[in-house]
């Protein structure tokens, strides 16, 4: 039925025993960076809107430990990488000022070189690493988040305490995706692979980058995510042409963002004849961020069909006015909503393929669970989930 989800201290010893065969030595150093899943506020991060994700079970670890000399040597035992397993990162001078680290390698491996490169304080030493994860790659759970986080939070262990701030930190993995993997993403990821707290989902405004947590911990309620195991080739273009089309919509009210526009400005461009694609994205980013509020105030009165119902207009709004959903989502997200105790079921990240989550009573999950299998055309992955705790250290793992 849904995937056994492996619990962080077995994700610790299995990592351990491939530095051990890899390295012929014991790591000293562990750390972990969670998944996450966004329950609402999709593609309004990058619009200084408001997001509410919640970190997942599902986590990056990394192991490893300080090494002599100028190059560090990473390895993930994710078999399905573009190219190596094994990557070599020449470490930034000590002495220059302006911390570049050559691109190139194996795509996986910009995530920890563009966090290497945007680390706040002191240079860290070179090291050896070994990378486990089973938060599912291109699933939209964000595996990439995961790693920038873990990896920062490594070369935290590496360098010693600091007073950086959390904000900070997620600025500098944000920039690293920027930079070295070439995607403009907005700062949700980063800030929920940090700052996830069990058992609560994070209402985070993208733009003054402040966050509350919102209780979700009522045990009658799971959280489905369901992998529809497709992803269109669109995605990489698709995301920065929506984003450009943002910022032309704004550009077009004389707003900053769209943070700040209403569906009166939407009415504005309709009636100026704007293109009829800036109109939708525009429409879909003004009203994802009323339901993303309105959604928040619903959680925290525990009004979760009032919730449902917001999670099924965000998924009408991204099919039919942002233009990311596909036939393989659509048809996910109509058979949880077929059986009674689905409150609500979404699209959930980039889009064109990846997860839906679903909003669920715990008593039918395994009705869920049957009617997709009978009714998607595919081969569907699901995880229950409850809201997890963000990235930390956890050194003592290596001990048992």
């Amino acid at each position: 039925m849904a995937e056994e989800i492996v619990p962080i201290s077995v994700l610790v010893q299995e990592a351990r025993d491939v530095f051990r065969n890899e390295f012929q030595e014991e790591p000293d150093i562990a750390v972990f960076a969670p998944g996450r899943v966004n329950l609402i506020g999709e593609h309004t991060d990058y619009n200084d809107g408001f997001v509410m994700p919640m970190a997942l079970p599902l986590v990056t670890v990394i192991v490893g430990k300080k090494i002599e000399g100028d190059e560090s040597i990473i390895f993930t035992t994710n078999t399905g990488v573009d190219t190596s397993q094994r990557a070599t990162i020449e470490m930034p001078n000590k002495n220059a000022l302006i911390r570049a680290i050559t691109p190139g390698g194996p795509k996986w491996s910009m995530y920890v070189k563009g966090v290497i490169a945007n680390y706040i304080g002191d240079i860290p030493p070179a090291f050896k690493a070994v990378v486990h994860s089973s938060v599912p790659t291109g699933g939209g759970l964000s595996s990439s988040a995961s790693i920038e986080v873990a990896t920062y939070i490594f070369l935290d262990e590496l360098t010693g305490p600091n007073s950086i701030m959390p904000t900070d930190k997620a600025l500098a993995c944000q920039k690293a995706e920027h930079d070295y993997a070439g995607m403009p993403c907005g700062i949700m990821d980063q800030f929920i692979s940090l700052m996830g707290k069990k058992n609560h989902a994070l209402l985070i405004d993208c733009r003054n980058l402040t966050s509350s947590l919102i209780p979700l911990s009522d045990s009658n309620i799971v959280v489905l995510i369901t992998n529809s195991n497709v992803k269109h080739e669109l995605t990489g273009s698709e995301y920065p042409t929506r984003r450009k089309q943002c910022q032309q919509a704004a550009l077009i009210m004389k707003k900053v963002s769209l943070r700040d526009a209403t569906l009166e400005d939407v009415n504005y461009l309709k009636s100026i004849n704007a293109d009829e694609d800036i109109v939708k994205r525009a429409r879909h980013v003004i009203t994802e961020i009323q339901r993303t509020s309105e959604a928040a105030q619903a959680l925290k009165q525990m009004n979760f069909r009032r919730f449902g119902q917001l999670m099924v207009e965000s998924h009408q709004s991204l099919r039919d006015d942002y233009d990311v959903s596909c036939p393989e989502l659509d048809a996910l997200v109509e058979a949880a909503l077929e059986v009674e105790g689905v409150l609500g079921s979404r699209m959930t990240g980039g889009g064109f393929g990846g997860c839906t989550v679903s909003l669920v009573y715990a008593h039918v999950i395994d009705k869920v669970i049957g009617n997709i299998k009978k009714k998607y055309k595919g081969s569907p992955t699901f995880y229950i989930c409850t809201p997890s705790d963000g990235a930390g250290k956890i050194n003592e793992l290596l001990q048992k």
